[in-house]
């Protein structure tokens, strides 16, 4: 770990006052800001116009591994998301094996640590094998090396009532959070692909209605209610559902939600040329649909972007539509959506960038080290952003070992430069670096 100066980058207060100057990184936090004596031996980096905010934290990554490393691996997913600004990222459970027990947990934590460009966070699952029934090693998870804290079933919905409230009442002792996949599989089974209405119709395509979405967050606003536990909605797709997430906070509900770069940018009009590329879970819905959660997000009602990263190969994706897999790429991209979307045209500030990509995801997953405000003493897990870049997304040279990415061949505006952690340089120019 080597001492790093900054040399002039623009970084932001939590009240979204901008300041200019130097930074100073000495053994792995901010040592001063401003005017800074940096000692003759320092490695300088030139931060001129560029912005400087705390790394970004993924609460929703699947990292493939283990079970399907011809997909993604801890070591490629972590490239990815260094290249993408992030210094920590939650890997989900649905692996092959199960990340069902402490052991499992242990491993991930073990193969993030391995790769050294990310702090790797595992997810527990919520049940035995993700099969919805019997709760998995919830507390043993947590008391492991790996410490989890967040749990989740995501690509299946804890449909199961009784094991719901079971859960939220097992993780209540240690604080934990379970982040829920809210699709009633009654109302949308597991063909569910394309928003049902018209188009759905149209198509020939199984319907996913908004219902499905909003049935469940608001079930499990009221067993969090009940319980006094914390519930966190994945990847909130529907004004419906995001009506439900605003009812419970306003009731005081510890209910936080995550909105993806592409439920946020795209529309479900996308689908119809069959592209199996825009098949996700859930699926991209109308504008009127995308626009409430951008105002969602902007209101605060949402807290978090989330990536919901979600790499396949080929032979996983090129299918006819309803046979091909769910998911899309995200972690490299994230940052020049949202910077695209809505921080170019000045709707969303760079302290509230803050705050949905870094602040609130540590928060919620309780990570201490991350989302802290630029400032002396705090950890030195940063990215560096150009906000004046524009980047043109091209597959062939993702860092991830799957190319399923929706914004091939298209330009975005605002890059990342740099990311460090805890004071090491770990990507710079959208290419990872040794640690």
């Amino acid at each position: 770990m080597s001492d790093v100066l900054l040399t002039g980058p623009t970084w932001y207060a939590a009240n979204g006052t901008a300041q200019r100057g130097d930074v100073l990184l000495r053994q792995g936090v901010v040592a001063s800001l401003g005017s800074v004596d940096a000692p003759k031996d320092v490695e300088r980096l030139d931060a001129d116009g560029l912005v400087l905010l705390p790394g970004f934290v993924d609460l929703h990554t699947h990292l493939r591994e283990p079970g399907r490393e011809d997909t993604e691996t801890i070591a490629s997913g972590s490239r990815a998301a260094a290249v993408g600004g992030y210094t920590a990222v939650l890997a989900m459970a649905n692996t092959d094996p199960v990340t069902d027990t402490a052991e499992a947990a242990e491993r991930v934590l073990d193969l993030g640590r391995a790769a050294g460009l990310v702090d790797v966070v595992p997810v527990g699952a919520v049940t035995k094998g993700l099969d919805g029934g019997e709760l998995a090693e919830l507390g043993l998870m947590h008391r492991s090396r790996a410490g989890v804290t967040v749990f989740s079933d995501d690509g299946r919905c804890v449909a199961d009532g009784r094991v719901m409230r079971r859960a939220l009442e097992y993780v209540r002792a240690f604080d934990g959070v379970v982040s829920q996949h809210s699709q009633d599989p009654e109302l949308a089974d597991a063909s569910a692909c394309c928003h049902e209405g018209e188009l759905s119709g149209r198509l020939g395509l199984p319907g996913w209605p908004p219902v499905a979405e909003a049935s469940i967050i608001a079930r499990d606003a009221m067993l969090a209610e009940h319980t006094g536990s914390r519930v966190h909605v994945a990847h909130v797709s529907t004004a419906e559902g995001l009506d439900v997430v605003r009812w419970a906070k306003a009731r005081g509900v510890r209910m936080t939600a995550e909105v993806t770069p592409h439920h946020l940018a795209l529309g479900t009009e996308l689908l119809t040329g069959y592209d199996p590329t825009f098949k996700v879970n859930p699926p991209l819905r109308p504008d009127e649909d995308r626009r409430a959660l951008v105002d969602g997000l902007l209101e605060g009602t949402i807290d978090a972007v989330a990536t919901d990263h979600a790499p396949h190969a080929r032979h996983d994706k090129e299918h006819a539509f309803v046979d091909a897999a769910f998911g899309m790429l995200g972690l490299e991209t994230a940052f020049s959506v949202v910077h695209d979307l809505l921080v170019a045209d000045g709707r969303l500030g760079w302290a509230d960038l803050s705050r949905v990509m870094s602040v609130n995801p540590a928060r919620i997953a309780g990570l201490a080290r991350h989302g802290r405000e630029v400032a002396e003493g705090a950890p030195a897990s940063l990215v560096l952003v150009d906000p004046t870049a524009r980047v043109t997304v091209d597959r062939a040279t993702s860092q991830s070992l799957s190319h399923n990415t929706p914004w091939h061949g298209h330009t975005l505006s605002g890059a990342v430069h740099t990311t460090i952690l805890r004071g090491t340089v770990t990507a710079r120019g959208g290419k990872p670096t040794a640690c």
